[in-house]
């Protein structure tokens, strides 16, 4: 005698679209993913919106240009920090000076300059050769000092804004180096002012390194 078979399953179907509960199920499914999706991208953007200023009626597009370009910024002074953190800030015992200038990147308005002496340490130096910077109209973006023994060793990150840059590369590596020397020594500043006994005065004190 045959076994009684019950009715063969067929595809629960719903009432009002004819589909399958189980294709139902994974619509609603998916429709929630893309819904929660949603939600963390704008609250992402929100956040990047709080962060960036006057960000509030940038369009999307603008909002993600701006924060690339603002990562692009951090990553540069990463480097940069990186790159100064890299050089032993250990004063030498010879007198020393370099002034480096250079275009900043993407920007052609922009000069900076790295600056760097060792010399005798002594009250006031670090004062005289701030205020010998502004007095060149140039900012101060870092410094990093050490002392030991008596020896200074200074390293100053600096820019100057505005003006042609490209053609007074060379000019304005020598007015740093000129206000830094009279800083440093102030015997610079007696006697005869000329420029070349200026230039045999500082030669005789400290080898000067140039990179323009």
């Amino acid at each position: 005698m045959a076994a009684c078979q019950g009715p063969a399953s067929v595809p629960e179907l719903s009432s009002s679209s004819g589909r399958s509960a189980t294709a139902v199920r994974s619509l609603k499914v998916h429709s929630e993913s893309e819904r929660r999706r949603r939600e963390r991208i704008n609250t992402h953007l929100a956040t990047l919106r709080r962060m960036i200023p006057d960000a509030n009626q940038m369009d999307k597009a603008t909002l993600l240009a701006c924060v690339v370009n603002q990562v692009k910024e951090l990553k540069r002074k990463a480097t940069e920090t990186t790159r100064l953190q890299a050089t032993a800030l250990i004063p030498p015992e010879a007198n020393e000076m370099t002034v480096d200038c250079y275009t900043a990147a993407g920007d052609n308005r922009t000069t900076c300059i790295r600056a760097t002496v060792s010399c005798d340490d002594r009250p006031g130096l670090f004062v005289g050769l701030a205020e010998a910077f502004r007095g060149l109209g140039l900012r101060m973006l870092r410094t990093e000092t050490a002392s030991l023994g008596g020896r200074a060793c200074h390293v100053f990150v600096l820019c100057k804004e505005g003006g042609d840059v490209g053609a007074g590369l060379r000019t304005l590596e020598w007015a740093v180096r000129q206000a830094m020397g009279e800083v440093v020594f102030p015997e610079m500043a007696c006697g005869d002012s000329s420029w070349s006994k200026r230039e045999r005065i500082l030669e005789g004190h400290c080898p000067v390194m140039y990179s323009v």
